[in-house]
């Protein structure tokens, strides 16, 4: 059996000890433990317990790979997931404030994707995928989710059970409504039998709407979220802040750091997340590459009453951004990349003479690649908070704003 001392969290939540060829990852291991290696599942901790080790709130941790920090306390949680943030920007040589984490309380989370898989007794696992395995962990609860969506969990493995093929996704989120499932599969098109046991399912259980590959099947109210006052229809299986808590935090850092400005461009704006709040007193260019998301922004903006002209222009930013000449007149631009980040357009805004820039952001990585390409270009860095979006992982949600100097 092997012995080791953890010295430092790494950015994964593990537990670094240095070992003969160079650092050895302990997951679920805590700085100051000696521990010793047991295979999978939590180490044995032999000598030095950490004062911040804490009980898991669920019962599948260290089987399901959805969450990685149950085992920390609260207030190494915290450092552990801001120094996440921090060294990223360190990576990129970025030496800035960054604010305490912003913290969102459990069983918060609307929208969830979930993996169900067909075994080979006939029945129907549901959940997530297991730590550093493919195999499908079932879950009977999940702290991190909305009670609503725990408690819909058997309606959800109904419906997977329901449709061919061995292995299905859905998207789960929870609307004002009630849930909208995107289910995705390559089982091709729904037979009749399965389109009939899926309409029974969202009727016996109150369920919004449920799409299929991107097709809606059966939608008995509209599943609406509201942003500023403003209902929104997502497309099924659309992107959506994952945590309503969160997206209000990172509404208002938004909205309070474009202030006065008379023109903004919301890049990446999806259905409208921070367009429809801002247009309530500014002008607005919302550009995005998907055309179902633009058409759900255009009609949510429809439907408003008192908004600022709002420009929707469909664009693929990730090959084709915004030029310096197209920003030209923008008080203020905010962009909300995928986890890929915004490259091509952050050089360009670099190149720009946009006197005020806020990155939204849930990849510390690629957040700092973008952030240096602006302070090279002239920006300074004023702000950076970090928002705990994704609970007991390691994905960091971020806001950063910046003004040209």
């Amino acid at each position: 059996m092997i012995e080791r001392d953890i010295v430092r969290l790494g950015a994964q939540g593990d537990g670094v000890a240095e070992g003969d060829s160079g650092p050895l990852y302990v997951p679920f291991a805590l700085p100051g433990e000696r521990v010793r290696l047991t295979g999978a599942g939590l180490p044995e901790v032999i000598a030095g317990a950490s004062v911040d080790r804490a009980t898991p709130v669920c019962r599948h941790f260290g089987t399901c790979g959805g969450c990685i920090a149950q085992h920390m306390s609260g207030r190494l949680y915290a450092d552990w997931k801001r120094g996440i943030l921090i060294d990223a920007l360190r990576q990129r040589g970025l030496q800035t404030d960054v604010a305490p984490l912003r913290r969102i309380p459990p069983a918060s989370r609307r929208r969830a994707v979930l993996t169900a898989r067909r075994e080979r007794d006939g029945a129907t696992a549901l959940g997530y995928h297991g730590r550093k395995s493919n195999a499908v962990v079932a879950i009977e609860e999940c702290p991190i989710l909305s009670p609503v969506i725990v408690a819909k969990l058997a309606a959800l493995r109904a419906i997977a059970a329901a449709i061919p093929g061995r292995e299905t996704r859905l998207t789960v989120l929870l609307t004002r409504g009630g849930l909208d499932v995107a289910v995705t599969n390559d089982a091709g098109r729904l037979g009749a039998a399965a389109i009939a046991a899926i309409g029974r399912i969202a009727a016996e259980h109150q369920l919004a709407r449920i799409a299929f590959n991107g097709d809606t099947v059966i939608e008995r109210t509209a599943p609406a979220l509201i942003f500023a006052g403003i209902e929104a229809v997502p497309p099924p299986g659309a992107f959506v802040q994952a945590v309503e808590a969160a997206e209000q935090i990172m509404g208002g850092l938004v909205l309070d750091a474009v202030g006065a400005a008379k023109r903004v461009a919301d890049l990446f704006c999806g259905v409208g997340t921070f367009t429809l709040p801002i247009a309530r007193k500014s002008r607005v260019l919302a550009v995005d590459g998907d055309a179902a998301a633009l058409a759900a922004l255009d009609a949510a903006a429809a439907r408003a009453q008192g908004l600022k002209p709002i420009e929707r222009r469909r664009r693929d930013l990730v090959r084709e951004p915004l030029s310096p000449l197209e920003l030209k007149g923008i008080d203020a631009v905010v962009f909300d990349p995928p986890r890929a980040g915004a490259k091509a357009q952050a050089e360009r805004l670099a190149q720009s003479t946009v006197p005020l820039v806020v990155a939204v952001s849930c990849d510390p990585g690629t957040l700092a690649r973008d952030l240096r390409s602006l302070v090279d270009g002239g920006y300074a860095i004023e702000a950076v908070t970090p928002i705990d979006q994704f609970l007991f992982s390691a994905h960091v949600e971020a806001v950063a704003v910046l003004r040209r100097r």
